[in-house]
């Protein structure tokens, strides 16, 4: 990740909107940003830390929130843009805005955190978060790329599991964690082999013997089944012919059965048949002629009341319209007037325009006196501001244009050159004193060599050559001490008795020794004497160790110090060879260029500042003249408007003598007596539109019921004629079908009979009747029908049914067996398949198991981890040691704790709180630098960035210098760093850096070096 810029607005003490430009300050490879406490440096980082998490380091997520925003601002604003990606090839724009509750200013809306990403000139939202963007949490953001206040022994300070968690989760390991994966495999191993030891249970009873003699009694039963079969199809054969038989038997007695209930409807049939025939009869003749004399005689009883009704409305007519047609000639009278009355409004409306028209006259000429003198005076002050202006800018060309990058390349390389001058004289110095300590050492080291005999090669060799001298001499001694003891029993042996030690009963040669002490004693004082020598010897040996170490020591210090020095010769040649490409050759020409192009800034500023004030009051003073300008234009303009609108309205008015009272009255008046009028000419319009849509209407009714007066008086004569006829025919009919007997008639045609349902039920009755005698008739005739005896066909049936059974229950016995036979066979292939399945899943579980053990409680993932903390301890360590001029390095346990290995004190351990506030810094530092170089090669980016906001006040001004060469010598690995710090030597080495003020009116102010 790479910022590009940062824009702060309402966060902590950045009232105003101010913008961090990133990419000019991350040019130098090495930056800072500076200022006095409290002005508000950490809040940059807090700033980043919302845009990309939105969450800050200081407050909680909840309830704190609103303590973030600047209290004199009503709204936070953070835009922070950045490369990130693979080679950092993609732009990110990250956004987090909130305001505060217009209901509650204690309260902040809910904040709007998006992200963007630039694609030339287009700005497109993507649903990716920081996350994902960067490729870590902010936990881990925090402890590799930007460091806040505060957290910089982080990580150093995380006990071992936390720690070996965080580089699980920043390298990826949990893809070795594959003790739950084995875990599971284990389970369903097991599961598979509880499943297939179950199922072989189940098919133990299953075997080769049992299949055979299955199928040895399938085939006698399938012998004895054929049999039964022959015998059970012949007695159904007699059976089925014998059933045919009753069935037929049945038959007819349910046919005669039916005959005799047909029989007994035969009367009923009968007169149905009577009435059926008369309604026909009625209904085809008599009915339509029946029904038009009475269709006829309604129509008639409609048309009388028509006739009646239109003459009544005939007369009511005449006599409406006639008293509208009176009302309609006095409105026609009054409307002919309208034209005039209209007229005199019109002239009255354009006398209330001459009286606006006037009064805006009246203001426009008194604008006009006012700004004729003010515009001269400040077109005199404008010409006065252009002539500065000219001559500044005059000024300002005279002087060159200025490099404000090479002038941050010259202050860096001044301070660079003279830090390097310096840092080659202070080694120099180092390597000298180093160089003395060192030849001392070898002197004292000579001096011990010559006290070594000239026998012995080396210390070990006297040391050896004398312990094993003291190894004799306590041997004799021993034998001494036996002799002594065994002397002091001679007197106890006698022949013939038992030795008190061997048991011998012969004693041909005892024991003969002076019991003095001379000897033993002798040996005594020799071994003290060698023991005296080894101790001598020992503290040789420890002095000459020492010595060594001392040595040893000050060989890896002069070779650090050789290393320094060349670096920082290299180093001193990359910046003299850079210098030479810009044509300077010793640093006093570059700080004389520094003066130069400074003192030509200090004057181009001032000169700018000026011109810009200038340009800015000439500015706003011509735009106040142009508005001035266009003031006195339009006011001109709209004088001369008037006038011409006045002249041209009283030309308009017709009626000039009848205006003329109305010229001195007022507006409202006027419009008073305009309304009255025009309310009266609308109501008379209104009106006489009225009497003429109700005198039309009124006409229209009249003509149409004259049309419907002849209409129904003409129908009414009609219908009178054909009802005459049809009373004429309906008697004739009558007298022809013997319907003499009218209500007779009338009732037939009410009857609500159905006739073709009746003629159906006739129909029906007929043919059954006759279906019925048929089948009687045909029954009697078959043989055997009449001669029927139940009894011999239920003993048929009964042996029948026998058979039958007997030949299903071998059938079913075979399909069983057969069924058993195929079941058997099958499980005997499924439990041989399962023995060998079951085979392999053990062989496969003892594997399982084995890794089980291996993974057990994620330690495959901790002896991963600890080969990464391993090799970042290795990496810091580079670092640490030359910060700590070669005495101190880290160690990771077994426990993946970390331990300091002191080699000024042989090269022992002891715990990291021993180590003092700027070693802890150091020793935090160089892991921070580490575990970020770390992050760089695992994001795969040529290029990579840290921000540290810690710990430079806790060391000494020579540890300020080591740390702060180290700093800068990343930049030869393609990191660019950046450091937050109040310390003032910082301030002086660094030349490139963004410098933040507190203004108590304006807040947070940021100003840079160049």
């Amino acid at each position: 990740m790479i910022p590009i810029k940062l824009e702060l607005q309402g966060l902590y003490s950045y009232r105003e909107k101010q913008v961090i430009e990133f990419d000019q300050l991350t040019a130098a490879g090495l930056f800072g940003i500076f200022g006095a406490v409290g002005s508000g440096k950490s809040s940059i980082l807090e700033g980043i830390l919302l845009a990309l998490y939105a969450s800050t380091e200081r407050l909680a997520d909840r309830g704190e929130r609103t303590s973030m925003l600047n209290l004199q601002s009503d709204q936070l604003l953070i835009n922070f843009e950045f490369k990130a990606g693979k080679n950092n090839n993609r732009t990110i724009l990250a956004r987090y805005a909130s305001k505060r509750n217009p209901k509650n200013a204690e309260e902040l809306q809910t904040a709007e955190h998006t992200f963007y990403e630039k694609i030339g000139n287009e700005i497109i939202p993507i649903s990716e978060r920081a996350e994902e963007l960067i490729g870590m949490k902010k936990e881990h953001f925090k402890q590799t790329i930007i460091i806040p206040q505060g957290k910089f022994k982080e990580f150093l300070d995380l006990k071992p599991a936390p720690r070996a968690d965080m580089m699980k989760e920043l390298f990826g390991l949990e893809r070795f964690d594959l003790g739950p994966k084995t875990a599971t495999l284990l389970k369903n191993v097991r599961e598979e082999k509880i499943r297939l030891e179950t199922q072989l249970q189940g098919l133990e009873e299953f075997t080769p013997e049992l299949l055979s003699g299955k199928k040895a009694r399938a085939q006698e039963i399938s012998r004895e089944a054929k049999e039964a079969e022959i015998l059970a199809v012949t007695a159904e054969k007699e059976f089925r012919q014998n059933e045919q038989i009753r069935a037929k038997h049945n038959s007819l007695l349910d046919f005669r059965t039916k005959r005799e209930n047909l029989q007994t409807k035969a009367p009923q049939i009968e007169a149905n048949r009577i009435l059926h025939k008369d309604f026909i009869k009625a209904k085809t003749f008599l009915k339509p002629v029946y029904d038009q004399r009475v269709e006829a005689a309604t129509e008639l009883e409609k048309y009388k009341t028509s006739v009646i009704n239109c003459e009544r409305f005939k007369i009511r007519f005449k006599e409406e319209i006639a008293t509208l047609e009176s009302e309609e000639n006095e409105l026609k009278a009054k409307n002919e007037k309208r034209p005039l009355r209209e007229g005199k409004i019109r002239d009255l409306k354009k006398v209330q325009e001459i009286q606006n028209f006037q009064h805006l006259l009246n203001e426009a000429n008194k604008q006009l006196e006012t700004l004729k003198p003010t515009i001269e005076a400040k077109k005199e002050h404008l010409k006065t501001i252009q002539e500065n202006l000219k001559k500044l800018e005059q000024e300002s060309e005279k002087i060159p244009t200025l490099d404000s990058q090479h002038l941050a390349y010259l202050q860096s390389t001044e301070k660079d050159w003279q830090r390097c001058e310096e840092s080659l004289q202070k080694l120099k110095i180092e390597y000298d004193l180093i160089l003395d300590a060192s030849k001392k050492v070898e002197h004292k080291t000579q001096l011990i060599l010559d006290e070594i005999p000239a026998k012995y090669e080396n210390v070990e060799n006297w040391l050896n050559q004398v312990k094993n001298d003291l190894k004799i001499l306590e041997s004799e001694r021993e034998i001494l001490i036996q002799k002594q003891g065994l002397a002091a029993h001679v007197h106890l042996l006698h022949d013939g008795e038992s030795c008190p030690l061997c048991g011998a009963h012969e004693h041909p040669n005892p024991l003969k020794i002076d019991l003095g002490n001379e000897e033993l004693n002798a040996k005594k004082t020799q071994i003290t004497s060698a023991n005296d020598e080894i101790d001598r010897i020992a503290a040789i040996s420890k002095s000459l160790s020492e010595l060594e170490i001392h040595a040893q020591n000050h060989l890896t210090n002069l070779l650090a110090k050789e290393s320094e020095i060349k670096n920082l010769n290299t180093n001193l040649s990359q910046i003299q060879a850079n210098a030479q490409n810009h044509n300077l050759h010793s640093i006093q020409e570059v700080k004389t260029n520094i003066a130069s192009i400074s003192q030509q800034a200090d004057i181009l500023r001032k000169i700018e500042i000026e011109i810009r004030t200038l340009r800015k009051e000439g500015d706003l003073h011509r735009e106040n003249l142009a508005q001035s300008e266009t003031i006195l234009t339009q006011a001109t303009q709209k004088s001369n408007t008037l006038e011409t609108s006045i002249k041209i309205k009283k030309d308009e008015i017709k009626d000039l003598e009848f205006c003329a009272p109305f010229f001195s009255q007022s507006q409202d008046a006027i419009q008073k007596v305009i309304l009255s009028v025009e309310k009266d000419i609308q109501e008379a319009i209104d009106n006489l539109i009225g009497k003429q849509k109700h005198l039309h209407e009124k006409r229209t009714e009249q003509i149409r019921n004259e049309n419907d007066l002849k209409h129904f008086s003409d129908s009414k004569k009609t219908t009178e004629q054909k009802l005459e006829k049809l009373n004429r025919e309906f008697e004739s009919l009558k007298i022809e079908h013997q319907f003499l007997d009218e209500a007779a008639l009338i009732q037939l045609f009410e009857n609500s009979i159905d006739a073709e349902k009746v003629l159906k039920e006739i129909n029906k009755y007929d043919q059954q009747l006759a279906i019925v005698a048929d089948r009687i008739e045909e029954l009697e005739h078959e043989k055997g029908v009449l001669e029927f005896n139940e009894e011999e066909f239920l003993a048929k049936k009964e042996k029948s049914s026998a058979l039958k059974s007997r030949q299903a229950e071998l059938q079913n016995e075979i399909l069983l067996l057969n069924e058993e036979i195929k079941n058997s066979s099958e499980r005997l292939t499924e439990k041989s398949s399962l023995e060998k399945t079951f085979g392999t899943i053990q062989t496969r579980e003892t594997y399982l198991k084995e890794l089980e053990s291996l993974f057990k409680g994620s330690g495959f993932v901790k002896y991963v981890s600890s080969i990464y903390l391993k090799e970042l301890c290795n990496t810091a360590n580079v670092r640490f040691m030359k910060l700590s001029k070669n005495s101190l390095s880290l160690e990771i346990d077994h426990e993946n704790a970390f331990w300091v290995i002191d080699y000024l004190n042989g090269g022992k351990k002891r715990l990291l709180k021993t180590l003092s506030g700027g070693q802890t810094f150091q020793a935090s530092l160089c892991l921070a630098l580490a575990l970020a170089e770390k992050v760089k090669a695992l994001n795969q980016n040529d290029q990579s960035f840290f921000f540290l906001d810690e710990g430079f006040g806790a060391l000494d001004r020579n540890s300020l210098r080591v740390v702060f060469e180290t700093l800068k010598s990343l930049r030869f690995e393609n990191r660019i760093v950046g450091i937050i710090s109040h310390v003032e030597e910082l301030q002086q080495e660094i030349g490139v850096y963004a410098k933040v003020e507190l203004d108590p009116e304006r807040g947070s102010i940021v100003h840079y070096s160049y």
